[in-house]
């Protein structure tokens, strides 16, 4: 190629970069950049993780572990990543620490109020690509919405999206955490941004302070295994009895860090109408929650994160939570007709419970 059209080329490239960047602000997407695929260091922190066995029953870590440093093992000939932002805070939820202060209110991490964002970001994503491809259509595309092994904000550290924070979360310094990462893998040599460099947590260490279970085991560091997500979400059998006070009343996943952290007080409410709370999930009694049989569970949480729990774990983390709770009447009859349900799982749990508020229940009378 001569220089004359290798300029050419690369100012082609810088053009439709711009309309990429255009394109994603139209789809509601509200950051944009561009990555290399070398991964260095963030695959070495990733290997290290697996290695000290922190990422608990979560075995697809491992299995795919190669392809998550290796962009061209899920899409060949890949060599740009296009990262891409989706802010998710609801604007119209219940107010997240008061919901968190009232042990007979259920709390459900705030990105699961709404509608699968897996679907919904990747469906703007793969429209993305099609606008790329109308204009390109010989090149290689996929997108990846949490779908596939990607070290999602390794690429977006690169991509100039943010900084991973202590927390291990990517922080960005006008958008705090409370937003989606998915990524675009391409075989068009896009411009790079410049990568997200500095660190801006100094020394704060609030986000490591507040995590009810401990899960960090220093900045940077955590042990998923002792995560509340990882207990309420990822995990499929019983939870340990050990951490089970520490999970409070969330019942599905955890925003403790995220809560805390200073940057989020510059996070934008998210204007994504599919993000807006459903079935009052954020601010609903734990006996109400408790009180769905499978046919209500099915309906109410199709089309939502929650669907991949199922019926009975939903059970078994609400059951926790009512264990945690004052021992009203209402929270103990809940309990008791769970007592003979079909699934060991759920009748685990709802027995431990039950104990935990005749035990506060007794000592409170004497």
């Amino acid at each position: 190629m001569s220089e004359d059209a290798g300029a050419a080329t690369a100012h082609e490239h810088a053009a439709l970069a711009g309309d990429i960047r255009r394109w994603a602000g139209e789809l509601g997407l509200q950051a944009l950049g561009f990555a290399t695929v070398d991964l260095s260091p963030h695959d070495t922190h990733f290997r290290d993780w697996l290695a000290a066995g922190h990422h608990g029953e979560m075995d697809y870590m491992a299995r795919h572990g190669e392809a998550r440093w290796r962009p061209e093992l899920l899409l060949p000939g890949t060599v740009s990543v296009i990262a891409a932002r989706m802010d998710y805070w609801p604007a119209q939820a219940a107010e997240a620490n008061a919901v968190l202060a009232d042990s007979e209110r259920g709390y459900v991490a705030r990105y699961a109020l709404g509608r699968d964002y897996h679907k919904v970001f990747r469906n703007r994503l793969a429209e993305l690509a099609e606008r790329i491809r109308a204009v390109r259509p010989d090149a290689a595309l996929r997108p990846f919405v949490d779908s596939a092994p990607v070290l999602e904000r390794g690429l977006a550290q690169k991509a100039g999206l943010g900084w991973i924070g202590k927390n291990t979360l990517l922080i960005h310094p006008r958008a705090g955490s409370w937003f989606f990462l998915g990524e675009i893998y391409t075989d068009i040599p896009l411009p790079a941004d410049p990568p997200f460099d500095t660190t801006h947590c100094g020394s704060c260490s609030a986000c490591l302070d507040v995590c009810p279970t401990q899960a960090f085991t220093g900045p940077w560091q955590l042990d998923a295994r002792r995560c509340i997500s990882y207990l309420t979400i990822e995990l499929q059998g019983s939870i340990p009895e050990e951490m089970r006070a520490a999970i409070g009343n969330r019942v599905f996943g955890c925003d403790d860090c995220q809560l805390v952290c200073p940057w989020n007080r510059f996070a934008q409410p998210s204007r994504e109408r599919d993000f807006v709370p459903r079935h009052r999930l954020d601010d609903t009694a734990l006996v109400d929650l408790f009180s769905w049989n499978e046919e209500e569970f099915a309906a109410r949480a199709a089309g939502s994160p929650l669907y991949r729990l199922g019926h009975a774990r939903w059970l078994r983390n609400i059951a926790v939570a009512l264990g945690n709770g004052p021992p009203t009447d209402a929270a103990l009859e809940a309990l008791a007709a769970r007592l003979e349900h079909p699934a060991e799982l759920v009748r685990e749990h709802a027995r431990w419970a039950w104990e935990q508020l005749q035990e506060r229940r007794k000592n409170a009378s004497r």
